[in-house]
């Protein structure tokens, strides 16, 4: 006697009513907060629309691009360098990281700006650059004239997201193990090679995520430059609101623009997060185009 053949199974998908309950209360909630924004006089959306796009917006937005980069790259040059040192046998570098790791995290970056800006110049009159013990000059200037406020706003930035940036830098050494430096160094590798070639490639994929997250914060912070009269996006902003006392529209110009450009910095680590973890899963994740292509078809994730 031949044996039925199993049916098959049925399989009915769970619906999940408390996501769409809890989807429909934010959509409401955000409905709501929207129209009373739109009826509300306390914004003037016809002067948002009109500095949108002026000329001193888009030179802030320009200047806070340049020395969020700069003042990050610089960060993340000098986190490299004082990780390593931090984890140095060398006692006197370690000593020497440790230190800047804790001044600089320890005092307010908004300090830091003005240290630069008001005290170097009132202490050091002039700045030269000799061969020591000797009297061969490189370079003098006076310090009024080297510490520009765009030279004040990239040392403090720069400076402390050095300390900040050597921390992570340091755990994302530390994540890798101790024996893929054994053998490096069984190989004949030496100990520069061997953080070079071995030990920096494994950390990234630790170090970036944060790193991402620091920028996105740097572009933020890099208003408080304004203190120092540097013409960032929101000194700019100022300078207009200071004329026209339009002050509200000039901020919600500037919160704009803020966020148009973290989400692109978003977007950008994103990508950056995706190829460095390329190995750590047996598929990459979704791009957030290929997630949206998803969710409008209404394919379930899987």
């Amino acid at each position: 006697m031949s044996r039925a053949e199993p049916e098959a199974i049925k399989a009915v998908p769970v619906r999940h009513w408390g996501r769409w309950v809890g989807a429909g209360v934010v959509l409401l909630i955000a409905a709501w907060l929207i129209e009373s924004a739109l009826r509300s006089h306390f914004i003037d959306f016809a002067q948002v629309r009109k500095y949108q796009f002026s000329h001193l917006i888009l030179e802030g937005v320009r200047n806070t691009i340049v020395v969020s980069v700069l003042a990050q790259s610089a960060g993340i040059g000098l986190g490299v360098l004082f990780a390593i040192m931090r984890i140095s046998k060398n006692p006197v570098l370690a000593a020497v990281s440790s230190f800047y790791i804790w001044f600089f995290r320890g005092t307010p970056v908004l300090v830091q700006l003005l240290f630069w800006f008001n005290g170097v110049p009132s202490v050091f009159k002039t700045l030269t650059i000799a061969i020591p013990f000797t009297h061969v000059t490189l370079y003098s200037t006076p310090m009024v004239q080297f510490m520009t406020p765009f030279m004040a706003a990239f040392l403090g930035l720069g400076l402390n997201e050095g300390a900040y940036m050597a921390e992570i830098v340091r755990a994302g050494i530390l994540s890798v193990e101790e024996g893929q430096t054994d053998a490096a160094l069984a190989l004949g590798m030496t100990s520069g090679q061997t953080m070079r070639h071995i030990v920096l490639p494994q950390a990234m994929r630790v170090i970036v995520p944060p790193t991402g997250n620091e920028f996105i914060s740097m572009l933020k912070t890099s208003s408080l430059a304004t203190v120092v009269t540097y013409g960032e996006l929101l000194r700019r902003a100022g300078d207009i609101y200071a004329t026209n006392l339009q002050v509200v529209p000039l901020l919600v110009v500037a919160s704009i623009w803020y966020l148009a450009i973290t989400s692109v910095a978003s977007i950008g680590q994103y990508y950056v997060e995706r190829r460095f973890g390329r190995g750590r899963a047996r598929e990459l994740p979704e791009t957030p185009l290929q997630r949206l292509r998803r969710t409008l078809a209404g394919r379930p994730r899987l």
